[in-house]
């Protein structure tokens, strides 16, 4: 009986394993012969997803018309492109079985090796385009997370806000601010480790010699990336720009660009460490391995979202979110942001790349800052959070320009939270002094000193963007009888 019914859906039963994204695709389509076409279909997908070109034999009942777009699909590097990101490798498959499909809608002057010539051509265009979006998302997000089950389609709908390009922004303003990244980073408590590592024997008779080192930084040459800049190196050059070239009128912009050195290149620097003799410090010759780092918890961002936020200390403060959604991603850890504006102005979000994760990040970064500043609401969600399972290592990260208060209450839990649980608060300061409300609920303020080199108004933008003054201490310096016990930690001995 089973056998029957399986005769009954033959060929049709080969959609089974296919995804239902491309059944229709797959069935409708005029390209060679069903049967071969619906066992093909799942052949492809399978080996675009593993990031090898399709066999050639793979040809869907017309080698024909296969040839010359498999031979597209390998010089695009579509395979590369669709490693390990199955909606990639569905819309490479979509795309070209719906250019096949027009094969048969050629006029009857054109003969079928020309309407192929066409097709191919056409797929290849189309793909010139497509492809520069989604190198965007991978640049961007460093790794798709469950962003990589959407359809381009979908996807292509979040490129489109205005939101997006100012999160391509303040991906590129972090990058000028690594202080704050590392910061980000060491965020988290770190989890013990089973067992500690060994330590590799040290070879006897060679432990030191006297010398020191010297770096050299050598601008230009392979080595660490730094970032993303304008120039005119063709090796740097960023693949999105290297498609320009064949496109029949954007081959004339990336001309210009070249001749105005207004490329968009890798910005990479190679330090050499050389031994010198001489000097005080010591060079160990052999020592033992580092030990790998402990396993860190989640973060809490707490970002003051008021009105004297606004400006570069707004710009700033969503860099700072936008890195730790990125971090913690890439480490996988928890991350959720707590935005605190005033009473009963308190948005929380869990930060992750997942479509819901990545509209909450969006929608942030659209956020307007306004409003008054109220950090009692936002300190109880985060020292709630810590007394939870999921989030007692957590560390709480509060980006401010400091103008806010706290009273004691808010402040007697934050302390209890921190003897029952080791929280850890730390402060990114963006404004020119320490306030004492800032000075109570933080053990340490990582000031930045230059935040109005970032503001948008060109006028306000300086060059340097250092703060007038010579130290963001002032209240400790001025008042200092005014700091409380809490505060007095600050306070070098």
């Amino acid at each position: 009986m089973h056998g029957t019914a399986a005769a009954l859906d033959h060929p049709y039963d080969a959609l089974e394993p296919l995804p239902r994204e491309v059944w229709l695709p797959a069935l409708v389509s005029s390209v060679g012969e069903s049967q071969a076409r619906l066992h093909h279909a799942a052949a492809w997908l399978a080996a675009l997803q593993a990031g090898e070109l399709p066999l050639a034999t793979l040809d869907f009942g017309d080698a024909q018309a296969l040839a010359p777009l498999r031979l597209a699909v390998g010089e695009l590097a579509l395979p590369a492109f669709a490693a390990g990101v199955p909606s990639a490798a569905q819309q490479v498959l979509r795309t070209a079985l719906w250019h096949l499909d027009r094969l048969v809608d050629r006029p009857v002057t054109t003969s079928r090796e020309t309407a192929i010539a066409d097709m191919a051509a056409a797929f290849r265009a189309e793909w010139l385009e497509q492809r520069s979006g989604w190198e965007d998302i991978l640049a961007l997000l460093q790794g798709l997370g469950e962003l990589a089950t959407l359809r381009s389609d979908a996807m292509r709908g979040r490129l489109q806000r205005r939101e997006w390009r100012e999160a391509e922004r303040l991906s590129a303003l972090i990058a000028r601010v690594p202080q704050l990244a590392a910061l980000i980073a060491a965020l988290g408590r770190g989890l013990p480790r089973t067992a500690p590592p060994e330590a590799a024997p040290l070879d006897p008779g060679r432990e030191r010699s006297s010398g020191h080192w010297v770096e050299t930084r050598l601008p230009d040459a392979p080595g660490e990336l730094l970032g993303v800049r304008l120039g005119r190196s063709l090796a740097r050059m960023l693949p999105s720009e290297a498609m320009q070239l064949r496109h029949p009128l954007l081959h004339k912009l990336w001309r210009a660009k070249l001749a105005e050195a207004r490329l968009m290149v890798w910005d990479e620097e190679a330090v050499l460490r050389e031994p010198r003799r001489g000097g005080v410090e010591p060079i160990k010759c052999a020592t033992a391995p580092e030990p790998p780092p402990d396993a860190r918890g989640p973060m809490l961002v707490c970002v003051d979202t008021s009105g004297s936020m606004r400006g570069a200390p707004e710009l700033l403060a969503k860099a700072v979110v936008l890195e730790a959604a990125r971090t913690a991603h890439r480490e996988r850890r928890g991350c959720r942001l707590i935005a605190f504006g005033g009473p009963d102005e308190v948005l929380m979000h869990d930060l992750a790349f997942t479509p819901q994760g990545l509209d909450a990040l969006l929608d942030f970064i659209g956020q307007a800052f306004e409003g008054g500043t109220d950090l009692a609401a936002p300190i109880a969600r985060a020292v709630e959070a810590v007394e939870s399972a999921a989030w007692r290592q957590a560390d709480l990260l509060i980006v401010s320009d400091g103008e806010f208060g706290c009273t004691e209450a808010t402040l007697q839990r934050l302390d209890a939270a921190r003897l029952r649980h080791g929280l850890r608060v730390q402060g990114v300061l963006v404004g020119d002094r320490e306030t004492f409300g800032l000075l109570e609920v933080c053990e340490a303020i990582h000031w930045v000193r230059d935040w109005r080199r970032y503001a948008d108004d060109p006028k306000l933008a300086h060059a340097d963007g250092h703060s007038p003054v010579h130290s963001k201490s002032l209240s400790a310096l001025y008042f200092p009888n005014a700091l409380s016990d809490r505060a007095r930690r600050h306070l070098k001995a």
